[in-house]
């Protein structure tokens, strides 16, 4: 199967997280940028999405961490890793 050469709106819509986190690859980055240059539906719904991902991460940017938060999460999630060796039917939540 080739790759297409165009994206619908319904293709954007579906790709439009990963567009805006950078994950999608070079060639879908491309053909999502070409049809937002070309389509004012989806350019603003990019443009929303845009912008309440930068709000959000402004806002969370000014809320203090309390001390030790960090390292209880790191601490969890070292656990988590290690007890995925484990048997699931053995741990509990």
């Amino acid at each position: 199967m080739t790759a297409p050469s165009r994206f619908t709106c319904e293709q954007i819509f579906a790709r439009l997280d990963d567009f805006l986190d950078r994950e999608l690859s070079a060639a879908e980055m491309r053909l999502v940028q070409e049809h937002l240059d070309t389509c004012a539906t989806c350019t603003s719904e990019h443009r929303f999405e845009a912008t309440l991902i930068r709000d959000v991460r402004e806002k969370l940017g000014r809320i203090e961490m309390p001390p030790g938060l960090a390292l209880r999460i790191a601490e969890r999630l070292s656990d988590a890793a290690g007890a995925g060796d484990a048997d699931p039917k053995q741990q509990t939540g």
